[in-house]
This record gives C-alpha cells, structure tokens and sequence, in this order.
C-alpha cells in the first residue's frame, strides 16, 4: 500500500450519470482535515447502500468517497490529541455526505471526530459497532441522562433484526435492562434471545391506530421505524418513561398527540448520531468497550468481506436481504 497512490470507492454524478467505483487516489484529492489515518477497517450500513447506488440522496457534494465508518491507524497528524501509530476510529461526522469516507485505504479526517480506540477493544470489533452500535448506545445514553433505569420497566426495541437494532437489544440487555424485541422477521428470534432479549414479539403487538393512550406496557423504548409504531410506543409507556427516535424504516410521519406527554410525562428524545458532540462520542464508546459491551458481539458480525468486494454487497442491503454487521477488511490490521 502506497501513500502516494492508494485505492478509493468513489461516488460520482456528472454529465455521465451517477455512478461509483475504485478508483486509484492521491492525498491531496481528499477532503482536508488534521489527521490522516490508513483505514484498516470499515462496514457496510444501509445509508451506504443507498449512497452507493444512488437510491438515496445522501451526498451532498460530490465526487466523494464512500463509507460512513472507518477505524484505523494515524500516520500523520497536526492535532496534538492524535500521534502516528495511534489506533482511531471515526463514526459518522458527515463521512460520505460532505467529507469522504472510510472506503479507502487512506482517509483525511477533521482531528474533533477521531475518537481513539477505546480500551478492550479491536478495531474490528468497533467496527462491527459502526454507526448502528453507536447510535444505540447513544440512545441509551440519552435516556439514562432523562432519568431512565430498569426499575421502570421493559424497553422495547423495534426493528430489532436491523442493524441497530439487534445492537441494541444486546447493548440494552448487557446494561441490564430487560429488553423486549419487536420484530417483523420471526424466523430470527433464536438469535434475538442470544442476543439477550426476553422476550420477542411482532410488529402486531404494536396498534397501527393506537388511541392517545394505551395500557402501560414498556417502562421505555428505542424506535428505528417512525410512523404508527412510534406513536403507539409512545401511548404505551409508563409514566416518565423515554422513548428514543433514530429511525424512519416505516415513516418519516409522526401520529401523535400531546396526551402522552402533558398526561403520563412521557419524553421522546432524537437521536442523532452524524452531528453528536465530542465529549458524547467518548462516553458511548467508553460504556460500548465497558458495562454496556455486548456478549455476543461477533455472533451479530455475520460477515467479514474484503475491500474489493464490496460493491457486491449494495444489492443485497437495497433487497431487505442482509441481516446483522458487514466489516469490511480495507487492510492488514497492523
């Protein structure tokens, strides 16, 4: 591996089309930034799929690199906070919307967005996190910051056969919270109960016109899909419980009413990932390395692809056909 020419999956729309590849690139044809690390690990989310293919409007400049996650080794930094040879990873922070991304063997990053590796874990294994197992750490961050603890009752976990969240249920249960997952995909609640949920139940649980209040059932949740189900979680939890939104798989509508705010104190907390403060990023992947590291971490990577293979893996993510992690081995991981 050159530093001088190295190998980029490059999104690109001009007078020819949309259209992305590898490419062979310099540094100085990467978006600037303080640090520049050499990408040993990457993975494959949804968005990436999307940004791949062009069923997404997720760049908005363009040519760009791909990939939205990146774990690697720093080689040159201007930023006293990062050192060559440290191990790093980046997460989100606009990677492959208006910076590029992790789709290469070389990436320049804005010093604020590394992360140092966490201690206890690979880059591998924060790779096979990504931005699913950040988000739902971060949720979890959010509501214990609102006051959310066990005591309150089951959390629920919709779209738990995602990528979020059968991330999750593993990082909700090994934080001890007793996990409920909600899922439309039956023939994966085996592997929903090793991943530690309690019990797994499907879409139907959730009313699809739930009146402004239903009977208590969840002291929580963690919604992936929007819609009517975020509505019904929200009428179904108990009082000064907190349901987290990051996610839109169903609809980008809400079909709500105050009532579960102003009668049972309910919160419904954003969850944001791409734009998450600093001093947040550090404290999720510290409780992600720690108290909230889930068991069956390399149970959930269900696949481990080589750099040139991923423009092969788009399709399949696009068809509703993956399910769990994809890490994406750019290099050796010295």
């Amino acid at each position: 591996m050159q530093r001088d020419r190295f190998k980029a999956f490059r999104i690109h729309s001009d007078a020819t089309g949309y259209h992305a590849g590898f490419e062979d690139l310099t540094l100085d044809q990467l978006t600037a930034g303080e640090v520049t690390v050499r990408v040993a690990w990457s993975s494959v989310n949804y968005k990436d799929a999307l940004a791949a293919t062009g069923q997404g409007k997720i760049l908005r400049r363009f040519p760009l690199v791909g990939g939205i996650d990146l774990a690697g080794h720093v080689v040159d930094s201007s930023d006293t906070r990062h050192r060559a040879s440290d191990t790093v990873l980046v997460t989100g922070c606009g990677l492959s919307e208006t910076r590029d991304g992790g789709y290469a063997e070389f990436a320049r990053m804005a010093a604020n967005d590394v992360i140092p590796l966490p201690a206890g874990m690979t880059p591998r294994e924060t790779m096979i996190h990504g931005t699913a197992g950040f988000t739902a750490g971060l949720a979890l961050l959010r509501m214990q910051q609102n006051d959310q603890h066990p005591d309150l009752g089951p959390i629920a976990i919709t779209g738990a056969s995602g990528g979020v969240g059968m991330l999750a249920v593993a990082i909700f249960a090994r934080a001890g919270y007793t996990v409920h997952a909600i899922s439309g995909k039956p023939e994966h609640a085996d592997f929903l109960r090793q991943l530690g949920a309690a019990e797994v139940l499907p879409r139907t649980t959730l009313p699809m016109e739930s009146r402004p209040l239903e009977s208590v059932r969840f002291g929580g949740a963690l919604d992936t899909v929007g819609g009517p189900a975020l509505a019904a979680l929200l009428a179904c939890c108990t009082p000064y419980g907190s349901v987290a939104s990051c996610g839109l798989a169903a609809s980008h509508a809400l079909p709500t009413t105050v009532m579960p705010f102003i009668i049972r104190g309910v919160s419904l907390l954003g969850v944001a990932s791409a734009s998450t403060p600093r001093a947040q990023r550090l404290a999720v992947w510290q409780h992600l390395a720690t108290d909230w590291r889930p068991h069956a971490l390399d149970a959930i990577a269900t696949r481990e692809i080589a750099f040139a293979q991923l423009p092969d893996v788009f399709s399949g993510y696009l068809a509703g056909q993956a399910f769990g992690r994809t890490v994406v081995r750019v290099a050796d991981d010295t």
